[in-house]
């Protein structure tokens, strides 16, 4: 055999039939327009479609980035809670079903539940946010998630803070059962103290707020934000329309429809979010609201009612 055959053929055939290694999340498919987007050009315009302004689901880990002075936040520690307390099991052990959710995250930013309770800074004022994890079995709320509420707004009360709470969950988390249900009047309660201290409470409903949540907490707020299109209700369209035996209108569980129905305050596009609730809560806290910056202003005037400009206190409901 000659030196060719020993030495330079397999080095050419290496060379010509290695395949480059490619990443198989590049490219993401928006659920509304089809079209593909590159992945740095989603995470640049926060998980917007840049073709039909579609909002998709969005990391907590990332909308705290997006909301809080320069991306810093700490996070606050939860208290531990049973890991099965019923001993529940349907096609596998509930307790297995909370490992594998677990095991799916990034371990730097690993989140032993459905919620992530941050404080930090919003344009050099303390607020307390709590934000949902719907990757983490749907953003279910157990007792876990019902701990992280009453932690965030203790947190804000010990900080004189206003309370943030981001659902973004399909409700109740059956595996937990009554259990689950009874952080529906603990939740009430939690953010109930907030008002009491005199301190603004926002709720940010996004896409999907359902269940339990929606029938708790989520629509209590002194003002609702929504992002556009987010689904917001209780039950299931088909399970309302079986149950009253009429046909509902198109898109009635849609931000927009609920805004034209007095049960949210503001649509907001998701680049508006964090300036939005500055401006709210200058309004509530101060009685006064502060200045577009430059770069504000030119992404457009913000929308926001003159129901929530006039109230000079965060008791509105």
């Amino acid at each position: 055999m000659s030196w060719l055959e020993r030495y330079v053929r397999p080095k050419i055939k290496a060379l010509v039939g290695a395949k480059p290694e490619v990443p198989d999340n590049l490219w993401h498919k928006c659920d509304n327009c089809g079209q593909m987007i590159f992945h740095r050009d989603l995470v640049a315009n926060h998980h917007v479609c840049q073709h039909c302004n579609h909002h998709m689901r969005l990391p907590a880990e990332q909308r705290l980035e997006m909301l809080f002075d320069g991306g810093e936040y700490d996070r606050a520690e939860l208290p531990k809670t049973p890991l099965d307390p019923l001993k529940f099991r349907d096609r596998k052990r509930y307790s297995d079903r909370l490992k594998e959710a677990q095991a799916k995250q990034d371990t730097k930013t690993a989140n032993k539940d459905a919620i992530i309770v941050a404080h930090g800074k919003m344009d050099g004022r303390a607020v307390v946010v709590a934000a949902f994890d719907f990757s983490f079995m749907g953003g279910s709320m157990g007792v876990a998630v019902g701990e992280g509420i009453v932690t965030a707004a203790r947190l804000a009360v010990f900080q004189q803070a206003p309370l943030i709470i981001i659902p973004a969950t399909g409700g109740a988390r059956m595996q937990e059962g009554i259990l689950s249900l009874m952080q529906m009047p603990r939740t009430v309660i939690a953010v109930q103290e907030v008002k009491e201290a005199g301190l603004p409470y926002f709720v940010l409903l996004t896409d999907p707020t359902t269940g339990g949540v929606s029938a708790s907490f989520a629509m209590l707020g002194d003002i609702h934000i929504a992002e556009p299109g987010a689904v917001i209700g209780f039950a299931g369209r088909r399970v309302i329309e079986q149950t009253v035996k009429e046909t509902l209108p198109d898109g009635f569980q849609t931000a927009e429809y609920l805004l034209e129905h007095g049960m949210v305050d503001i649509v907001a596009p998701r680049t508006q979010i964090r300036p939005t609730i500055i401006r709210l809560i200058s309004l509530l806290m101060d009685g006064k609201a502060v200045e577009e910056t430059p770069d504000e202003a030119a992404e457009g005037d913000l929308d926001i009612p003159e129901s929530a400009e006039s109230d000079s206190g965060p008791d509105k409901t």
